[in-house]
């Protein structure tokens, strides 16, 4: 079945969906990121000692910013009331896993503030290493599950995708 793209018009032009007549809804999205990084700054991340300062907390807060910038970085993205944002980042042998998840009561969903997140985590994180690895890269960025709303829960298992 082809769903038609609602961020566009009759005539072909970009819109911003109305959501006026939608009921506020308790809605949740988590999204991860992938930040691969030299196996040197593996071992200064989780020894506490990049000289920077705490990359972990850093990215926990950028992460945390993020979720609440969204509209005013993607021109079509509904300005919604972000009641909660979660931002896990850990050490991983390969560099630095985030998942955020972002959580609010309205009337569209929060994947994009979830992937914004994740992504603004994950940059934080290159910007607190590229002086000691500036092959450091934002690998792979992707929503991870959405509750809520007309369309319920989806995860990206439900597709058979990986994790």
């Amino acid at each position: 079945m082809t769903h038609p793209l609602t961020h566009l018009d009759e005539a072909g032009e970009a819109r911003m969906v109305d959501v006026t007549e939608k009921r506020p809804s308790v809605r949740t999205a988590t999204a991860s990121a992938t930040v691969r990084c030299a196996p040197h700054v593996v071992e200064l991340l989780r020894d506490g000692s990049v000289p920077k300062g705490d990359v972990l907390a850093v990215a926990r807060i950028a992460g945390i910013q993020a979720a609440k910038k969204t509209p005013d970085l993607l021109p079509l993205a509904h300005v919604i009331g972000v009641h909660g944002v979660d931002v896990d980042v850990r050490v991983a042998d390969h560099g630095v896993e985030v998942l955020a998840t972002v959580r609010t009561a309205d009337r569209t969903g929060v994947e994009m503030e979830a992937l914004t997140s994740a992504s603004v985590a994950g940059l934080a994180v290159i910007d607190m290493v590229k002086g000691l690895d500036r092959s450091a890269c934002l690998a792979e960025v992707v929503l991870q599950r959405k509750e809520g709303g007309r369309s319920g829960t989806w995860t990206r298992e439900s597709l058979g995708g990986p994790a």
